[in-house]
């Protein structure tokens, strides 16, 4: 049978080509570009640093619908980062404060059905409240560990307990 034209047709290299010159490993690719910036004020520039997190304040607070399968009305907001950069972040979990001008603390991590989404709010930090009545991970959302709370702690190892026999 003869090949046809339209196929490609690429031979694997050769061990003397491989001893030559080794196989070229592919770059990975940066999602959280905004944090791999800093803005340097004394020299008016962007350097590159690695943050794990950065502090912006929020421009504009709104819902966005999610993609095809899913339906819902998720909340974003619109942050101005350290580095004078502007990013899409989504706050998580039920309810929040956030408004015009709060400054809050974001962090890398997409969200899969929001196109153009690429950060997290922080919850607990800075102007962003934690979630209300969270019981489960707990962590994610800022919030504090509830029942003994320190003032009821505090009160009951100081009144003394007298016996009267």
């Amino acid at each position: 049978m003869i090949q046809s034209d339209k196929i490609p047709f690429t031979t694997m290299p050769t061990i003397n080509q491989l001893v030559k010159r080794k196989r070229k490993s592919l770059k990975k690719k940066v999602r959280a570009s905004a944090m791999r910036k800093s803005f340097n004020s004394v020299k008016r520039r962007m350097t590159n640093t690695m943050n794990p997190h950065k502090s912006g304040v929020c421009l504009q607070v709104k819902t966005m619908t999610p993609k095809k399968p899913n339906s819902a009305l998720r909340k974003v907001a619109r942050v101005r980062l350290s580095n004078r950069q502007e990013v899409t972040a989504y706050i998580m979990g039920e309810g929040h404060n956030l408004a015009e001008h709060s400054v809050v603390l974001i962090r890398g991590g997409r969200v899969r059905d929001l196109p153009g989404v690429k950060y997290h709010i922080v919850r607990g930090k800075l102007d962003t409240a934690g979630v209300e009545g969270r019981k489960s991970s707990r962590s994610k959302y800022g919030v504090r560990k509830s029942g003994a709370s320190p003032a009821a702690t505090s009160t009951a190892s100081e009144t003394p307990v007298t016996e009267s026999a």
